[in-house]
């Protein structure tokens, strides 16, 4: 039974020993495990300010990156408008320069024609008042005195005429 129940000077000399181990380790031991788990739980909390500053930062970051990109997409679009408004810009230009220049020719070519036409009626007239003069001086030169032989006369040259 003496090791279920133990003795008084057991249990004195086990008090003594566990106040003086208690002592020492309060004296040695407990300021630097507590000082240790105060630097470590220091650390992690800075650790986890530092990963809460990170994510912030990150989020902000994130946020101007998505201005810059709205930004750029805004820029792209504009360039893009400013570049069909050009283009349509140059070919209504294009198109206008062809349509003056078309109408220009067209005129150029009517006033052609018409001084052709113009040149060729006055050759015309030309040649009809040579050939009148010219039947003239036949028929003068003939001095026929038949009107019959006359009309004759006139008849085969006109008929010669034609034929040229």
């Amino acid at each position: 039974m003496e090791l279920v129940k133990p003795g008084i000077g057991l249990l004195f000399w086990m008090t003594i020993t566990f106040s003086i181990v208690l002592y020492l380790l309060s004296k040695f031991a407990w300021k630097p495990i507590l000082k240790s788990l105060r630097e470590r739980e220091d650390s992690i909390n800075n650790a986890l300010n530092s990963a809460e500053d990170a994510r912030k930062l990150m989020s902000a970051l994130k946020s101007d990156n998505e201005k810059l990109l709205q930004e750029a997409r805004i820029e792209r679009d504009k360039m893009l408008k400013e570049a069909s408004d050009m283009k349509d810009s140059i070919i209504a230009q294009a198109k206008r320069s062809a349509d003056e220049e078309g109408r220009k020719l067209i005129a150029n070519a009517k006033e052609s024609i018409e001084r052709e036409k113009l040149n060729a009626m006055n050759q015309l007239k030309t040649q009809v008042a040579e050939l009148s003069v010219d039947m003239a001086e036949k028929i003068l030169r003939k001095k026929m005195d038949d009107r019959s032989q006359q009309e004759a006369f006139v008849n085969d040259n006109l008929k010669s005429i034609s034929a040229n």
